[in-house]
Order: structure tokens, then C-alpha cells, then sequence
């Protein structure tokens, strides 16, 4: 018997990075899974989204655990096609035991920048609202949604060096932060029914978002063109312990606990995965 055996999980942004690792760790733990992505570009991120064919290799791999897949093109930022995905998905696969709503975008350095705020806002915080109440009505007791937040929100922002100076990157940060509480005030009007909500806060993880152009700028923007051989000394500056980043299946390990009955009376909690990032910031506090 798996960890997560019988269950059926709902993943946003399934397509690669963190959200395939999902995918495939639940999968390979006993899961099916619900697999949603926009698999097309946005305008104001600067670095290209999954495609169709990322989404078909999550799908391949899923399928070699052993386990079933639906495999949906959608936008977490259309409440429509979230709500038809999710009862797509039901409809095949008969439950819904676990959201994961991990779809998310960078958008630092975006232009014009109010749109890239905009389209940041509407993905990490409305997308991950509208994955949650798509599944809501689908949800019962023993059930666990999980948001990926980032350690961007946990850090003291109470000091504002440059008003208006990149509302892409703005918008990250706010944005993982009002979904935090979001999942905070849900859990605790959840608690209940039984059915749990939590917030994972991974620190820079290895995938196409960290590995690009614009985040490598705000790492180094001291460089003109930094490249990853720049940025990444500078990336250890988030984290206490002497690493860059950790590794998609470092949070993915986070997400099977949180989906398995092994935190079954785990709630309104902020895991974080951030490889010591949050004790650099703050005292010792309970």
C-alpha cells in the first residue's frame, strides 16, 4: 500500500517543475491524478511556459507508476475552466482526495509593468482561489488541500527601498503572501469538516522559473546579462544552510506528507522547505 494509495490528487501547474514532481511523486505512492496547466506563454514573463509536450511527458510518467492521469490544457486564472477541469477529472476518476495548487509565475522584470503585476496576481493568488473553490464542492472529510506559497512571503517587506521599480517582481511576493492567509482563514472554518489546509514555502527550487533571465538579473543586478554561472552564488543568499536551491522532489516530499493520512491532524500550517531561509530573518518567536 502506497502513502497517498486511492486517493486522487488535483494538481495545478503539472506540467514540469515542482508540479510534475508532484505529480509523479503522488502517483508513485498510490495516487491518480488530476493534471492541469496552461501549457502556452504569458506576454509579461520572461521566460517561456510549459508546453503541450511537457504536459504529455507528466502524463507518460504518471502512467509508468502504474496510474491514472487526465491530463488537462487549462488556466488557473479562468474560474470556468477550472471548475470544468476539476469535474472532468471527477467524472473519470470518481473522487477528489488532495488539491495541490502549485500553479505560479515570476514576473520580475515584466513590461509593461502593470500587466505583469496583473498577470502575476491573477495567477499565483486568484489562480490558486479559483483551483480551491473548483474542488471545494468535491471535498470531504480526511481531505487536504495544499498551496505552494514561497519564502518571498515570509520575509520582512516592512521597508520599501524603491516605490514602483518592478511591479512584476512586486506582485510575487504579494501574491504568495495574501494566498498564505487565504489558506490560513480556509483552514480554520475547514478544520470542522475534517478537511485540512496548508501552505508549502519552498526557497529557490531548481526549475525553469529560478533557471532564467530575469531572475538571474535579480540575483545580479549589478550585470547587465548575468547567466546562471553569475547568478548562482548569489541564489545561497536565501538559505542559512550552504545551498543554492533545493530540488523539486525536496518539496514534493513535503506535499506526499500533507496529502497522506500521516498529517491527517496537520492544519492552517506554513511548511516551510527553504533550507533554513526563514531563521536568517527572524528571532526566535512562537
Amino acid at each position: 500500500m502506497g502513502r497517498v494509495e486511492g486517493k486522487v490528487a488535483f494538481i495545478t501547474g503539472a506540467a514540469r517543475g515542482q508540479g510534475r514532481s508532484h505529480a509523479v511523486k503522488l502517483a508513485s505512492e498510490g495516487a491518480d491524478i488530476i493534471a492541469v496547466d496552461i501549457c502556452r506563454n504569458i506576454d509579461t514573463i520572461g521566460y517561456p511556459m510549459a508546453t503541450s509536450e511537457d504536459l504529455e511527458e507528466t502524463v507518460r510518467l504518471v502512467e509508468k507508476e502504474g496510474r491514472r492521469i487526465v491530463a488537462i490544457e487549462a488556466d488557473v486564472r479562468d474560474a470556468a475552466q477550472m471548475k470544468a477541469a476539476v469535474e472532468r477529472g471527477v467524472a473519470e476518476l470518481g473522487r477528489l482526495d488532495v488539491v495541490v495548487a502549485q500553479a505560479g509565475v515570476a514576473g520580475m522584470k515584466g513590461e509593461p509593468q502593470t500587466q505583469a503585476w496583473a498577470d502575476v496576481v491573477d495567477t499565483n493568488l486568484v489562480g490558486t482561489m479559483n483551483a480551491v473553490h473548483a474542488a471545494l464542492p468535491h471535498l470531504s472529510e480526511g481531505a487536504s488541500i495544499i498551496a505552494t506559497g514561497s519564502t518571498a512571503a515570509l520575509m520582512d517587506v516592512s521597508k520599501v527601498d524603491q516605490p514602483g521599480k518592478d511591479l512584476g517582481g512586486v506582485a510575487y511576493v504579494f501574491s504568495k503572501r495574501a494566498l498564505t492567509q487565504f489558506i490560513h482563514t480556509l483552514a480554520t472554518h475547514l478544520a470542522p469538516r475534517k478537511i485540512r489546509a496548508n501552505v508549502l514555502h519552498p526557497t529557490n527550487c531548481n526549475t525553469d522559473m529560478l533557471q532564467s533571465e530575469p531572475m538571474y538579473r535579480s540575483f545580479r543586478p549589478d550585470l547587465e546579462h548575468p547567466t546562471r554561472q553569475d547568478a548562482e552564488p548569489a541564489f545561497g543568499v536565501q538559505q542559512a544552510m550552504p545551498i543554492p536551491y533545493i530540488e523539486p522532489e525536496d518539496s514534493s516530499n513535503m506535499v506526499l506528507f500533507l496529502a497522506s493520512d500521516e498529517s491527517r491532524y496537520v492544519t492552517g500550517m506554513q511548511m516551510r522547505v527553504d533550507g533554513g531561509g526563514y531563521l536568517k530573518w527572524y528571532d526566535f518567536h512562537i
